[in-house]
């Protein structure tokens, strides 16, 4: 029975197309076959080792940071739903811990609120960079004139209309 390699998630095609592995990455087509005999040389054999054995070195660093940054998010995602589950069977925790897990989202909530808190503060202030960094670009703008090239001719001068 034939089958699209995209949808079986255990193929290359499937880990590309869904992200799941790098897809654009200059080390890949260092991999690729190239049937143009070449005579034999000492020195290009050696150095064509090193130079594999340093791509096989980036591309396992490129992996790593590749994985690392696709399963950022996990650990606060999984934290929550986690919390989500506890406040949804609390009424499965014996009565003892029932009250540490009261005690606990409480707590994330009182911490969670003082975050928001503080974000808007740090929000107001970079606005108001913003603000100032948009106002010096339009103060330069105003005093700048635009030129077209004109070909053959070189540098036109331009009136704009600020």
């Amino acid at each position: 029975m034939k089958r699209n390699p995209r949808k079986l998630a255990w193929t290359k095609a499937f880990r590309r197309a869904h992200g799941k592995e790098m897809v654009v990455d200059s080390t890949l087509s260092f991999a690729a076959r190239r049937n143009v005999p070449v005579r034999y040389n000492r020195d290009l054999v050696a150095t064509t080792l090193k130079a594999m054995q340093r791509v096989s070195e980036i591309r396992a660093k490129r992996e790593r940071q590749f994985y690392r940054n696709r399963m950022r998010g996990n650990r606060e995602r999984q934290l929550e739903a986690d919390k989500k589950l506890v406040e949804e069977n609390q009424h499965l925790l014996p009565p003892s811990e029932r009250t540490e897990a009261v005690k606990m989202l409480e707590e994330e909530d009182r911490i969670d609120a003082q975050r928001e808190a503080m974000d808007v503060e740090v929000d107001e202030e970079e606005l108001e960079q913003e603000k100032l960094e948009l106002a010096k670009q339009k103060q330069k703008q105003k005093g700048k004139k635009k030129q077209k090239l004109v070909r053959g001719q070189g540098v036109e001068a331009m009136d704009v209309d600020a």
